[in-house]
């Protein structure tokens, strides 16, 4: 009864942290390029112990356990704006940014803006890097257009080249948080396809969230009845023992 009570903690702690990633992919339906993110899951053996003395042998204990998170990295909407500094990649790619040590980060929202002291950021004031590091304009730059290969043209002529970067294993992308991820080996983009004045957004579909939803919640107190039911049969069996004579 303990080897049954633990398999089905183990998994109502994997279905309250899949709960927890569904929440945050539904509060995330409208940020601009968010990837919705699935729970992995794999089944994890351990053996009833280790005598060998009867015949019938060990048998192996199936518990479950979460060990990461999946982007769903399908392209979301693009949504026109009008904003010269709004950024959408159609296809494949990520935009770089600067992280405060140095180093960089990747993201598909391409919501930037020009800060005081004219440097090209994220809305959290991350500088948008370009082939020759971070970029910042001038009231004699004038109008700022973004060609479709990424190359930033202002009245000033070529100011640089959007740094866009793809990845041969996207699955090894880890979260950062506020829609950033970290890659060990980004690759330069190959043909990549920009529009200005247009941001992509969140691929977060929120009738398949809710219906995910329901399913862990059904799982749920199915496994919490489970587990009530396992200790009920306990103490019954704890009773009977107690009633019987030495």
């Amino acid at each position: 009864m303990e080897n049954a009570q633990l398999i089905t903690l183990s998994r109502q702690m994997s279905l309250r942290n899949q709960m927890d990633l569904v929440a945050n992919n539904m509060a995330n339906l409208t940020t601009t390029g968010y990837k919705t993110q699935r729970m992995v899951f794999e089944e994890v053996l351990m053996p009833l112990a280790e005598a060998t003395e009867f015949m019938q042998g060990d048998k192996n204990l199936s518990y479950v356990q979460d060990y990461g998170a999946g982007l769903n990295l399908l392209q979301g909407s693009v949504r026109l704006t009008g904003n010269d500094f709004d950024v959408a990649i159609d296809g494949e790619g990520w935009f770089a940014v600067q992280n405060e040590d140095g180093t960089e980060a990747y993201t598909r929202n391409g919501a930037f803006h020009i800060a005081p002291t004219g440097q090209m950021t994220t809305a959290d004031g991350r500088p948008v890097l370009t082939d020759g590091g971070p970029i910042s304009f001038t009231t004699e730059d004038g109008k700022v257009d973004i060609a479709e290969d990424g190359t930033i043209v202002s009245e000033l002529g070529i100011r640089g080249n959007l740094r866009v970067v793809d990845f041969d294993n996207p699955e090894d992308l880890k979260a950062l948080g506020e829609n950033l991820y970290t890659h060990e080996e980004p690759l330069p983009a190959e043909n990549p396809r920009v529009l200005q004045g247009a941001l992509e957004q969140s691929n977060v579909r929120g009738v398949i969230e809710i219906a995910h939803m329901v399913r862990i919640t059904r799982a749920y107190e199915t496994v919490s009845k489970l587990m009530a039911d396992t200790d009920d049969l306990r103490k019954q069996a704890i009773q009977t023992l107690g009633r019987l004579e030495a």
